[in-house]
């Protein structure tokens, strides 16, 4: 049996699926995620729709909490290496609380994401800057 690291193993299945992929992050923490917040929500319906619309094409992450409470429900869109190279640098998107939202991040994604393609007009009313804590802490700077 091979004893590759995890990083080998994942740069190989990324190789062998074509270039690199956007990673979203979203944050299903305290309050993200959760009725008592965002009560109208269907918020696993959300992150299923996200990770099926973006398979293949993007890593979808749940991750427990992005500490922007306030603004629930948090996406992270981080670039591919391609975009980074290209410029581009995770977005921040708060109040994802619809589907024309998660429908405008798909559609992004699909186009390439941070660097590589404009994000949808619309998306920049969602888009915010948390703290250099918050982003250090999702090595996003």
């Amino acid at each position: 049996m091979s004893k590759r690291t995890r990083r080998e193993r994942t740069a190989t299945r990324s190789a062998a699926a074509g270039a690199a992929r956007c990673t979203v992050t979203v944050c299903r923490g305290c309050c993200c995620g959760t009725p008592s917040k965002v009560a109208h929500l269907d918020h696993e319906a959300q992150l299923t729709d996200l990770r099926t619309a973006l398979s293949g094409i993007a890593a979808i992450r749940r991750t427990d909490c992005l500490d922007a409470c306030e603004r629930a429900n948090v996406v992270v869109i981080q670039p591919s290496p391609e975009g980074r190279e290209a410029g581009g640098r995770p977005v921040w998107l708060g109040q994802v609380n619809d589907p024309g939202a998660a429908a405008d991040i798909t559609a992004w994604v699909r186009a390439g994401g941070p660097g590589l393609a404009p994000p949808p007009g619309v998306l920049d009313l969602y888009a915010f800057q948390p703290s250099r804590r918050v982003r250090a802490e999702l090595h996003d700077e």
